[in-house]
């Protein structure tokens, strides 16, 4: 079968239709699309289909956005990639935005609107202190602003129907986590939890005296929790035995009712547990679409959902659905022109680590091609404490198209699997994490996908991370390497953090090791300190601008690189920061690296 070659700007160009929100009134969409090349916003009339643009920003463009109850809009932007958002607001009818938070160097974090507060909403600020966050109450049509809670010393903040903040999470020395509730002005322990529960207990909402949290102490994998704030009687609303249930945006509150509806679990694909018999109809129409159904949001009567659908080998859509007449009406692809291609399957797979841990993954093949003696690339996701998931990638699908198999494998670390699979990755970086990515390798080899001596590896943020340090570490089994934003010295990597990841830096010490106890791990598991053991081509990109991973973690290794004779290629991006936001930037990032793995392993 012939397969044609997508366009990389087919692929990695800006959607047409992104990030759709319905209006509380229901009677129209807003969505981000490209205009004159630049992220901006939209507003489509339900009823006319008529499409009015309603920002025109040239510079960075609109990033994140969504409705206030009055039918105002608020939307976010940072500058170059620095990630201290702004929150401006805007009145769809008409005139310019508004700037409600601070404008240099000060980051704003949306927490919390209501039906109830039309035109209020609570953000997160840490203009008094860069290394905490306040929560503020503005007033988005007079734009004016109270700060409600100065804070002590928490990462994080739960307010109430009534926006009162009542819940506050605390990072503890030992890498844990403590929850308070507020009471007046003081602020009361309810629970403490130790490592292994850290990044499976959070809070999610508070209604009334009830808590609703993810909690994984007592179990392996994170239940939801209603946590009553007086009494402290705690009931299980729903649990998998295999996987996590997810944070907020999975969880379903009825918008007026204040009730739990349902709650969303990741299994190999992304399925529901109904918590409101009220519910199991709709979920039994939208389960009727050949793709994973998240809710996006609904208007303020719940009788209008926006669905996205998620597929692996088409573009996402998004859909209205009339929980009345139980209709679902298409709005349009995310990437339309991607109808004219042959996509690929994305398969979930599992493999054996060799200590005998199953890893689940995700295996892409070029279609129209037989599986065998293909060169391959390993994929490792960010984070590290995140997962991949089933659906449309654009990185999986472009290798794919271009005739490499792609593995995305869930190595110790990640999160989504039980808290057993995440501490097993404690302070293995570089080290049985890495192993993971190996075996995944060998793997592919093994049942005849992959040709041993064309596999790549390749990925961003932590993925950039284990790309250096497969080729430092692993030299014999890559034949390139492609990273994107990764650190190379876990010592500077620790040193650098943003001001507002210090209150948790505990979490990285006990998870990845501490700089002074834990020096000799450290320095083991920095590719930098192993550069000289590179032998493979190397690509690295980073925006100058990273707040997470600054550009010397791509500079000193470059450098090392350099002064050793190994090959390597290195592009910076001016305007860009932990990634690369906007489309003229993607585009060249990644013909740079495709003429790069074109060259290296010969698809």
């Amino acid at each position: 079968m012939s397969v044609k070659k997508i366009p990389l700007e087919v692929l990695f160009g800006d959607p047409e239709l992104g990030q759709v929100q319905v209006a509380p009134d229901g009677r129209s969409v807003a969505f981000i699309a490209p205009w004159e090349g630049v992220k901006n916003l939209w507003v489509m009339d339900l009823a006319s289909g008529e499409r009015r643009r309603v920002t025109s920003d040239r510079g960075r463009g609109v990033l994140g956005h969504g409705w206030l109850p009055s039918g105002l809009q608020v939307y976010v932007q940072d500058k170059d990639g620095d990630e201290n958002w702004r929150l401006y607001a805007l009145d769809p009818a008409g005139g310019e935005p508004r700037l409600l938070t601070p404008g240099e160097g000060v980051q704003a974090r949306p927490l919390a609107t209501h039906p109830d507060f039309p035109d209020e909403i609570l953000v997160m600020l840490n203009d008094r202190d860069p290394s905490l966050h306040d929560v503020w109450r503005i007033d988005a049509r007079s734009g004016a602003r109270e700060r409600v809670v100065e804070n002590p010393g928490f990462i994080g903040f739960t307010a109430d129907e009534q926006l009162r903040v009542r819940v506050a999470l605390k990072a503890t020395d030992d890498g844990g986590g403590e929850l308070f509730v507020r009471e007046g002005e003081a602020w009361r322990s309810l629970m403490k939890w130790g490592l292994d529960d850290s990044l499976g207990t959070w809070p999610l909402a508070v209604r009334g005296d009830t808590l609703y949290l993810s909690s994984s102490v007592g179990r392996d994998t994170a239940a939801l929790l209603a946590h009553d704030l007086s009494s402290g009687e705690e009931r299980v609303l729903a649990e998998d035995p295999r996987y996590d249930l997810p944070d907020a945006g999975g969880l379903l509150f009825h918008p007026r009712a204040e009730r739990p509806e349902a709650v969303a679990v990741m299994r190999d694909r992304l399925g529901w547990i109904v918590l409101d018999p009220a519910l199991e109809p709709d979920f039994e129409r939208l389960a009727e679409l050949e793709g994973d159904v998240q809710i996006v949001n609904r208007d303020a009567e719940n009788r209008l959902w926006v669905v996205l659908e998620d597929l692996d080998a088409h573009s996402p859509r998004y859909w209205i659905y009339d929980r009345s007449a139980r209709e679902l009406r298409r709005l349009g692809d995310a990437h339309p022109a991607l109808a004219e291609y042959t996509l690929a399957e994305r398969r979930p797979v599992r493999y054996r680590a060799r200590d005998g841990l199953e890893i689940e993954a995700y295996l892409t093949l070029p279609p129209g091609r037989e599986p065998r003696g293909l060169p391959a690339v390993i994929l490792p996701h960010g984070g590290p404490w995140h997962r991949d998931v089933w659906g449309f990638d654009p990185w999986a699908q472009w290798l794919a198209n271009r005739g490499f198999a792609v593995l995305q494998p869930n190595f110790r670390g990640s999160t989504g699997y039980g808290k057993a699979l995440l501490n097993a990755g404690n302070k293995q970086w570089g080290r049985k994490m890495q192993d993971d990515l190996t075996d995944g390798v060998r793997w592919l080899v093994e049942q005849g996908i992959a040709d041993p001596k064309r596999v790549a590896i390749m990925g961003g943020s932590y993925g950039g991370y284990a790309t250096l340090a497969g080729l430092a570490f692993t030299p014999e089994l890559y034949a390139a390497g492609v990273d994107l934003v990764g650190p190379s010295n876990l010592f500077t990597l620790l040193e650098t953090v943003p001001p507002y990841w210090k209150p948790m830096i505990a979490l990285f010490h006990t998870r990845m090791g501490h700089p002074e106890r834990d020096a000799e791990l450290l320095r083991a598991a920095s590719p930098l300190f192993s550069a000289e053991k590179i032998q493979a081509p190397l690509l690295i990109g980073q925006g100058a601008n990273d707040p997470r991973v600054k550009r010397a973690e791509s500079l000193q290794i470059v450098q090392a690189l350099k002064e050793k004779g190994k090959p390597v290629e290195y592009v910076e991006y001016p305007d860009e920061g932990h990634g690369f936001v906007k489309a003229e930037n993607r585009l060249d990032f990644f013909r740079k690296a495709e003429a790069f793995l074109e060259k290296h392993l010969n698809p």
